[in-house]
């Protein structure tokens, strides 16, 4: 007969992994692939934060918030292209929000830090987080990319 003590281990220990945060993907599976080090030289801590251990900036911290140019949205991990600024518009949540991604820019991933069960955003290049995607946005998708700023570069597009 198990034990009081047993059991609640063995609960403990099954249920902490789906209490902690999504653990990054194997980095050998992306095209740009640095070790911890180079990337920590590569991104700012703030960027590291958010792109290397699936941190969050700060609430209309971003810069991006306020972007309303014509352009495109890159990683600022590896230059990857993410988002068009045509897809682009103001969810008030006081992160940069899309209703799309570019074809094959971005991968979707179970995240259920937190206490919470969300689909989390990483670049298809380089596997950086950059943020969560929700099911509450604008037509035609739906949806809301709800991004980090500082996961992400704008780049104008040429006049």
């Amino acid at each position: 007969m198990p034990t009081r003590r047993l059991v609640l281990s063995c609960t403990a220990a099954l249920a902490l992994p789906a209490l902690g945060a999504s653990r990054p993907a194997r980095a050998e599976r992306f095209a740009v692939n640095y070790g911890d080090a180079e990337w920590r030289r590569r991104l700012t801590p703030a960027q590291y934060t958010v792109l290397r251990q699936s941190g969050t900036e700060p609430p209309f911290s971003s810069p991006l918030n306020d972007e309303h140019r014509r352009g495109t949205f890159a990683c600022a991990g590896c230059g990857q292209d993410l988002f068009s600024s045509t897809a682009k518009f103001d969810s008030g949540t006081g992160w940069p929000s899309f209703w799309t991604v570019l074809d094959g820019a971005a991968d979707i991933t179970r995240d259920t830090s937190h206490g919470m069960v969300r689909d989390a955003v990483h670049c298809h290049r380089c596997g950086g987080h950059l943020g969560h995607v929700f099911e509450d946005g604008p037509r035609p998708t739906g949806l809301r990319y709800c991004m980090n700023g500082v996961a992400m570069a704008f780049r104008p597009a040429q006049a």
